[in-house]
This record gives structure tokens, sequence and C-alpha cells, in this order.
């Protein structure tokens, strides 16, 4: 299947020949559907807290000790989606044709001293002329000191306040310190980026640290990762061949987030925190960003501690029924984990510790009002067990009637505000590989030069990769979810002063 120079650049890129083949096995394959059960909603599989309850998560997050916090925030690619549009836009100027009123380009031009990298020096007197539209787009995405086009979503200007302007970036550095300090005043937050942006980065928190560390006496340990190239996969052509570019090389694409389960698998702390780069707020909803993220902590760290204690009493009694079933019952009631009947009770005790030893996670869970995302489900596992998951669209078999009344049932969905506890009840780190399920990949539709290809991504980071994990899902505000998807989601009230 390869000859020589397909060797060399699978080797160079830290992969091997068997795991590419297998990659290729996977496309002719395909990944199986997932067996969803239910939807999970506020009858079964998402708590909603009362705001009594919501304190005392809260007060437990504060009180606990922790063996060290960390913030992770996935911001690896460029924002070219963000600005999909513009670009459209823009060349539809280039060959004179005219833009209707509400193209997404000319509402951005219309709007553009709203924006928080607005300068009157680079875009010059508002106008209505299509040369005035031209001559912004085109210092927006291409252009230097702007060129935003090419560049990482992190280091965009978003945000405007009386005395400064804030990137996506910045502000993420403002929420770790209200939240996620440690107890030596320290803030560490990883930021998975493309290696060709780290200059980009760098620069900019040179630039900031000082200042905020100033502002609110904190220390910053901030960290810059890649996503590992050895976890790109090999693309293929509509027939499941290895897809060939024009000079006769093998394809790579990185694999999706999944692939950054290399990167959480690393850390040292106890509790994560993730959040994507581009779900931030203007400072004026800090508190409630703050307040629900040390909420789901504290459920994170109640769940450590009811576990762990299960856990030490399994070990003094092993067989003990009553434990058992008060640990069953647990497990039904609050992580939506239903057993099958154990044949004999050391099989019993061995599938109870199973499912108790292993990586929490506490998602929260925003009111579906039409935003995209991954949603959450009840889904029967291959053991015979059910589990909470949250589930992507390519992962539901849209031609099986079930699925399709979940998923119309389904009331909530994934905003990507989650919070993990990466270390056993004897202190040590998980190994995060040993809890991926690996058949919960998906395999998509792309092109390269205009030819069309499938792209195989890895189980997702919190899809497939944190399959095998005890769960809970927690109601949080829509108020605390804020994403920038196109550039003209700046303009709504959460990214906007409050003056306008």
């Amino acid at each position: 299947m390869f000859n020589s120079d397909d060797l060399k650049q699978i080797e160079s890129r830290g992969s091997s020949a068997a795991v590419v083949e297998q990659q290729i096995e996977r496309f002719k394959k395909g990944f199986p559907w997932m067996k969803i059960c239910a939807p999970a909603t506020p009858q079964k599989g998402i708590a909603v807290l009362s705001e009594q309850e919501a304190e005392a998560a809260e007060k437990y997050y504060e009180s606990a000790v922790v063996n060290g916090k960390c913030k992770f925030v996935p911001a690896s690619g460029a924002a070219s989606r963000m600005f999909k549009d513009l670009f459209a836009g823009l060349e539809a100027l280039k060959e004179g044709k005219e833009l209707a009123e509400d193209a997404p380009a000319r509402r951005f031009v219309g709007n553009i001293g709203k924006f928080a990298f607005y300068d009157k020096a680079i875009f010059g007197e508002n106008d209505s002329t299509d040369a005035y539209a031209e001559n912004v787009l085109e210092k927006t995405l291409k252009e230097e000191p702007l060129g935003y086009g090419s560049k990482p979503k992190g280091v965009i200007l978003f945000h405007k306040y009386a005395e400064e302007v804030r990137t996506a970036f910045e502000e993420h550095l403002v929420e770790a310190q209200e939240y996620m300090r440690n107890d030596d005043g320290t803030a560490n937050i990883i930021v998975t980026i493309s290696p060709e942006h780290e200059h980009l980065f760098r620069t900019l928190f040179d630039s900031v640290k000082e200042k905020y560390e100033k502002r609110f006496g904190v220390k910053y340990n901030v960290t810059f990762t890649y996503q590992d190239k050895a976890t790109d996969t090999v693309a293929v052509d509509v027939n499941n061949n290895p897809f060939r570019t024009e000079t006769d090389s093998l394809l790579f694409r990185p694999a999706g987030h999944g692939a950054l389960l290399n990167n959480l698998n690393a850390l040292k702390e106890e509790l994560v925190s993730i959040k994507n780069i581009d779900n931030v707020a203007h400072d004026r909803y800090l508190p409630a960003t703050a307040k629900y993220k040390k909420v789901l902590m504290g459920k994170c760290l109640e769940l450590r501690d009811r576990i762990y204690g299960y856990l030490r009493r399994l070990d003094a009694v092993p067989e003990d029924d009553a434990l058992c079933d008060e640990i069953r019952q647990f497990l039904e009631k609050e992580l939506c984990i239903s057993l099958p009947q154990f044949p004999d009770a050391k099989t019993r005790t061995e599938v109870l510790r199973r499912k108790l030893d292993r990586p929490i996670r506490v998602c929260g869970m925003v009111k579906n009002e039409g935003e995209p995302g991954g949603g959450p489900f009840i889904i029967r596992e291959k053991d015979g067990s059910t589990s909470l998951q949250i589930l992507e669209g390519v992962q539901i078999n849209m031609a099986d009637e079930s699925a399709r009344k979940a998923l119309s049932e389904a009331t909530h969905f994934n905003p990507v505000d989650i919070v993990c506890c990466l270390h056993d009840y004897k202190g040590q780190s998980f190994d995060l590989q040993q809890h991926v399920d690996h058949e919960a990949g998906f395999i998509s539709s792309k092109s390269y030069q205009g030819r069309e290809l499938k792209a195989l991504e890895l189980p997702g980071l919190w899809n497939g990769s944190m399959s095998d994990w005890n769960t809970l899902f927690v109601e949080v505000p829509s108020e605390t979810f804020n994403p920038v998807k196109t550039v003209l989601d700046l303009l709504r009230p959460a990214h906007q002063p409050e003056n306008r």
C-alpha cells in the first residue's frame, strides 16, 4: 500500500505504517451508531440545582482540598471560519457584484464602529460605498496590523472597555484568576495552539502579563502546547484509498479535538476546567460565569469525595452486601449507570469497583435555544450498562426512528463547560488513554483543492475520549455560554459594552 517515500513521510510524523493501515481500515469499516436509550433531561440525567444547592456546591469548592488546579483552553487553528462570510463578501466585491443589505459582510461594515478592533486611523471615515466596504474587509482580513483572516481566535480583539480592549485570550486570563487560583496565588493555564501561531500568543501574553498580575494580585503560569502531529490521521478518497496530493504524497489532517487527549493526559493537576477559547463574555458577565464554574467544581469535588469513600470501604470489606447495594443505587440515581445482574458476589465487587475507579467529569449543560453543539444522552454500553454521554450529530443514526425521537425530545446541549478530576483515590493520575471508546470516532467529508476526500477524527475530547468516565450533567444558565462562531456574534449583548 505504501512506497518508500510514504514510509519516510509516515515515520517523520511519529507514526507507523501499521497505525495508518488501521486508520484506512476504519474508513472501510466505519463507526457503529451509539445506542441511545433516552435524552438526558431534567427528569433524568441533568441535575437542576436550586439556589441553595448551587450555593452549597460553591462553598464545597472553596473549602475542599485540591492537589492543584488548571484551566485547559483548546485554541488551535486559525479563525478562518469566523470570517468565512467576510471572505465571501470581499470576493464578491472584487468581482464587481453588489452586496445585499442583509449580507453578513454588509452588516459587518455597517457596524464596524462597534467592534473592539475598530480604529478610525485604520479604517477611515465610514461611508456606504462599495469601495469603503472593500477597504474595511481587506484591512480586517488581510492587511496588517489586523490580518485577522489568518490569525487564531485567541489574539483577536473581542471586547471594548472604557480604558482598554481585550482579546479572547486576555479574557481567559481574567476568568482564571477569578475562579481557578491555587492556594499559592498562581493561576495555571494550558492553551493548546498551532505551532505557527505560538509567536502571536507569546507576544500577546508578554505584553499583558504584568498588567493583569498587578491588577489582580495573581501569578500566571501559562503553557502553550501543540496537538501532536503523530495524532494526525490519513485522508482517503471516496473509494477509501489513501488520498494523494499533487506531489503524490499522502495527505494527513488534524484528527479533531480528540487528539488533545494527549495534552490533557500530560497534566499533573488534579482539578481541570475545560473551556473553548471563544466562549468568553464582557466583564459584567464574569460574576455569573465564575459562580457557576465554582458550582461545577464543587459538584465535581463532592462526587470525588463520595466515590473515594466508597472505594476505601470496598478495600476494607470487598463483598459487603449492604455496601454494594448502596453503591449500585448511588450509580443509578446520581450517574444514570444502571447495571445488569451479577453472576456472583466477586463479579459484582469487580464491576462496581471498575465503575467507581475512573476519571470524573461534571459538564455544564445549557437549555437548547438553537445554538450549535453536541447533546447529552443516556446510552447503552457494550457491557449492558447505561451511562451519560455527550453525542455529536454524526453519532446519531437519523434513519433510526427511536434515535430521531430521542433527539427531538432533547432539552439541552453541550456548551463545553467541563470540570474534570484526574486523580484516583490513591492520589495518582489516571492514564486517560485507558478510558477511551475507540469505536466513537467520526468520519467526515472534506475537500482538498477542489477534490473530495474523507477525513477521520479521533473520538472527541468530550465525546468518545471521555466515554469511560464517571459523568454528571448540571444545568447552567445560558448567560454563561457566549461563543463567537462568526464575527457578527461579537455584536451580541454579551460582547458589547453595557451602554450599547
